[in-house]
């Protein structure tokens, strides 16, 4: 394990496990880049075929953390009370507090998105000197939004498993991920407006397209936590499951992710993320190409020999 992210590849799955129970898995700025550099890494290894991401404990991830301690340059804030990821106070003198029915640990320290890790107008910045306008966005573009994107452009299918809490930007780090198992214990809370903040990492482009305008602004305007039931009605989630057979299902659901057609899905996985963007001509267009190019590969040469020998296909990814 490394800066609060285990990980391990296991039958070309890569196990991507946030290992900080005692925050709820609150990611701090390195656990953050430790994501995005391995989701970078699984597009490019051959050995790898599909992605696994899940939390340790009660929490999948509570947002971001401060008392992490910041890296790559980020600023951070001057003192202030600690909080839960789904809207908990945890009080200074210790103990455990609720919020929305979850219970804290005194020592989690999340708070929804990276802004909070932008210093405050009185707050030390490298170099001297107040913070200034840009700071914000560059802390954003460079951060959250690129843990999103890495997701999202990850060229292996990338499967969450929420195991719990996942609120503020660990509940788009869920719902960035192609396809989402939630236990029956997990929820999703879109915490930002709780602290007058607008949503940040990606929650505003990919809550739309997943619950659709209407349901995204409810989710957005009230905070509201949503059990794992309702997620999946609203279209946020695949399946749930009981707890205690969240990991084999996962397991299970890679297993098949891993043996398929590599390159075929993640042309897939591009053609329709592309579509909510583009019109119907460059959709059309961009299957095209999709299709030229997969035709070139191994496992699209070995379907077809499957199909005409009346066999089950064996797909090696490549």
């Amino acid at each position: 394990m490394t800066g609060g992210v285990r990980h391990e590849v296991r039958d070309g799955v890569s196990y991507l496990t946030l290992d900080r129970p005692e925050a709820l898995n609150a990611l701090t700025p390195d656990m953050r880049e430790r994501l995005t550099g391995l989701l970078t890494r699984a597009s490019a290894d051959p050995a790898v075929r599909a992605v696994v991401l899940t939390g340790t404990g009660r929490g999948f991830c509570a947002g971001a953390d401060l008392r992490g301690g910041a890296g790559g340059g980020e600023r951070v804030p001057g003192d202030g009370a600690p909080e839960t990821g789904d809207g908990a106070r945890v009080p200074s003198g210790g103990g455990r507090t609720t919020g929305d029915g979850a219970r804290a640990e005194k020592d989690a320290a999340p708070v929804p998105g990276d802004r909070a890790q932008v210093a405050t107008d009185t707050a030390p910045v490298p170099g001297g000197g107040a913070r200034v306008a840009g700071d914000v966005a560059r802390v954003l573009r460079l951060g959250a939004q690129r843990l999103i994107a890495a997701v999202l452009d990850c060229e292996k299918p990338v499967l969450a498993a929420v195991n719990g809490t996942a609120a503020g930007l660990g509940a788009h780090l869920a719902l960035a991920c192609d396809l989402v198992l939630a236990a029956e214990s997990a929820r999703f809370i879109e915490v930002f407006v709780r602290r007058g903040l607008v949503p940040d990492g990606g929650g505003a482009y990919l809550l739309p397209r997943l619950a659709g305008p209407h349901r995204a602004k409810e989710l957005m305007f009230f905070g509201d936590a949503v059990e794992a039931a309702r997620a999946e009605r609203l279209g946020l989630v695949n399946l749930v499951v009981p707890d205690a057979e969240l990991a084999a299902t996962a397991h299970a659901w890679a297993a098949r992710l891993a043996s398929g057609p590599t390159r075929a899905l993640a042309l897939t996985k591009q053609l329709v993320n592309a579509s909510l963007e583009d019109g119907r001509s460059a959709a059309f267009a961009a299957e095209s190409w999709a299709q030229e190019i997969n035709m070139t590969t191994r496992d699209a040469q070995e379907g077809l020999r499957a199909f005409t020998e009346r066999r089950a296909p064996h797909f090696d990814g490549r």
